[in-house]
């Protein structure tokens, strides 16, 4: 007697790497998520085990693609540094994020200080930070959290004679400056603000332009500009 069995093929899990729906986000908004990505890969570029993104799907339980969060800026520390189309954890060593930061809107503010604060603290993110460009919808509007035995507590921000809130990032070795709303990183060690290659590109820019008025300034006065 021959006793025949039927191959039922195993359709494979399905982790989308993106969930169809359009991004609604306001020029602010965007500005940031973009700044915020952009400036941290340029910082970490030459490191090659931090890997840095934004608005990525990151899967944390394998089997379930509902399992599913994604930050607006995230760092991990340890993990090539190499583009990915998804993040999921268990491919990574179980490497979670080490810090995050969302950009705060009416839209996602209830997710942002509820269901994603909890994922991040389950998942070990040891620091998150929230920062509402508009000031509308948190105050203040930036703020930062510290993972401390699975609990996250306040981190403590900083009013500068200028009125600069900061708030230090001791995971990346930066600090987050708010000045008149603007949210900047900022290298307390070289004394410089992190900028997008747009921005390096305009300031490289204005100093040329002053230079040059500089020069000619100095020429009408009939002073050689190379002899100084």
């Amino acid at each position: 007697m021959t006793v025949s069995i039927e191959y039922i093929p195993v359709t494979p899990i399905e982790y989308p790497d993106e969930d169809g729906k359009p991004m609604a986000e306001s020029d602010q908004a965007r500005f940031y998520l973009r700044y915020g990505t952009e400036v941290l890969e340029v910082y970490f570029q030459n490191l090659p085990n931090v890997y840095v993104s934004g608005n990525l799907f990151i899967y944390y339980e394998e089997g379930n693609p509902e399992a599913v969060v994604a930050p607006d800026v995230f760092v991990v520390f340890g993990v090539e540094n190499r583009q990915r189309r998804s993040y999921k954890t268990w491919e990574e060593n179980n490497k979670s994020p080490d810090f995050v930061l969302e950009i705060t809107s009416k839209a996602t503010r209830s997710k942002d200080q509820g269901a994603k604060k909890g994922i991040y603290a389950f998942l070990g993110v040891r620091e998150y930070f929230q920062y509402d460009p508009t000031g509308d919808y948190l105050t203040p509007q930036l703020q930062g959290l510290r993972l401390v035995e699975g609990n996250y507590f306040p981190i403590a921000s900083n009013t500068l004679e200028d009125g600069t809130v900061s708030l230090t990032s001791e995971v990346l070795g930066l600090e987050l400056r708010v000045k008149s709303g603007d949210m900047r990183f900022y290298d307390a060690a070289t004394g410089k603000t992190l900028l997008t290659y747009e921005e390096e590109a305009a300031a490289r820019q204005a100093a040329e332009e002053k230079a040059q008025k500089l020069a000619a300034k100095l020429r009408e006065l009939n002073i050689d500009p190379d002899a100084l």
